[in-house]
């Protein structure tokens, strides 16, 4: 029977091996999180969002405060009237005319020196010697008003009603407010306010909240429900009565009020999950193992305890960004945010419904970057949540 069977060498077996290189916990955690299309969107997008904030301003030849009363209320589309073959017209809502290019690069205000307001014609200075007229009756008397024809030029001898085109605002991509500041500019500034503030709240929360919890749940007992009361206390005082109070003692409306309310609220959820965490934790073999060993309670929470929680953690973190952002924004909706004229897509969001019928687009541009900077840290947190913690792998 010996006969039958054939040894073979090491090296023979080796080729006959299934071998594939070891696979880490994070390693494990990044391969499911690019399985991840909406984890992965995510990502791409805070990337973006961060470095748009970082780099963005330095591309703009304004600043966020900048005003030119000239251009006020210019949407970032532009309908052009061709009155001649070099000479293109923009009619505002508010019936200031504007040179423009033929690209849409915005040339300088006509000033207006007539107006006849019972004929609903206004009379605008091209040069020394010309002038332009701008009968906008068709859009005020009723016999005129299905004839087609919104406004009408004359120029140089020659009657211009129709539209030549519409162009995009070079000048401002997105447009102007209300005292003529480019919205692209406060709105990349803007963007600066919103991460600082998110960025705090998050290190205030990895600091304090991580290390309280810690000690609560694993020292336990009687310290540990003192230390639960307080956070109860803490997260019983509504939002706005913490930041109205910081008003009246540091006597300041601004980003470092938001920043302090933030930082005294937010690490109380963070508190709590990991004190929970500890309480699973703290009974496993390798924690007992350290205590019989007499390594320390301090050591034994940033050495055993904290690294395998952090899953739990990383991804609280990433959820609780969108919401501080979205408490920013609320804060400088209602005036209690960072004062002016300070640029934040709340305070931008809260002077576009003064003008939302009117200007429209001024509202909706930074309502759109609060909700696209929510989503993606939504869904990069949603990602990590499930690529981080066991019982929600699938594979």
């Amino acid at each position: 029977m010996m006969n039958d069977f054939e040894f073979i060498g090491a090296t023979e077996k080796l080729d006959k091996e299934q071998t594939r290189p070891s696979m880490t916990y994070w390693k494990d955690s990044w391969r499911r999180l690019k399985k991840n299309k909406m984890a992965v969107v995510g990502l791409i997008s805070v990337i973006a969002i961060i470095l748009i904030a970082i780099f963005g301003p330095m591309f703009s030849k304004y600043n966020y405060s900048d005003q030119q009363t000239d251009y006020m209320n210019i949407p970032p589309s532009l309908l052009l009237y061709k009155l001649d073959d070099d000479v293109f017209v923009f009619l505002s809502d508010s019936y200031t005319l504007i040179l423009v290019s033929e690209d849409g690069e915005l040339l300088g205000r006509l000033t207006k020196i007539r107006t006849d307001a019972i004929n609903k014609i206004y009379t605008y200075e091209y040069s020394e010697d010309e002038e332009i007229k701008c009968d906008f009756s068709y859009r005020v008397f009723e016999e005129k008003r299905n004839l087609g024809i919104d406004v009408e030029f004359t120029f140089r001898d020659q009657v211009i009603n129709q539209p030549y085109k519409t162009v995009g605002n070079k000048t401002f991509p997105l447009g102007s407010d209300m005292l003529g500041r480019d919205m692209l500019t406060r709105l990349l500034y803007g963007s600066r306010i919103s991460l600082i503030v998110a960025a705090a709240a998050t290190l205030v929360s990895l600091l304090i909240g991580v290390t309280y919890g810690a000690i609560s749940g694993l020292q336990g007992g009687l310290l540990d429900n003192i230390m639960m009361r307080i956070i109860d206390i803490i997260d019983s005082i509504p939002l706005l009565l913490y930041v109205i109070l910081l008003m009246v003692i540091f006597d300041d409306n601004g980003m470092g009020t938001i920043i302090i309310t933030l930082g005294l609220l937010y690490w109380v959820g963070m508190a709590r999950l990991v004190r929970g965490q500890v309480l699973s934790l703290k009974e496993t073999e390798y924690v007992l193992a350290a205590r019989m060993l007499g390594v320390s309670k301090m050591k034994i929470i940033w050495r055993h305890l904290i690294p395998n929680a952090m899953g739990s953690i990383l991804v609280s973190l990433t959820m609780m960004i969108p919401t501080a952002v979205f408490t920013e924004a609320f804060l400088s909706f209602i005036g209690l945010g960072v004062s002016k004229p300070q640029s934040s897509w709340g305070s931008m969001a809260n002077d576009g419904v003064d003008t939302l019928l009117l200007y429209p687009y001024q509202l909706l541009f930074p309502s759109i970057a609060i909700a696209i900077t929510m989503l993606a840290f939504n869904f990069l947190g949603d990602g990590l949540r499930s690529a981080l913690d066991p019982r929600l792998r699938k594979g």
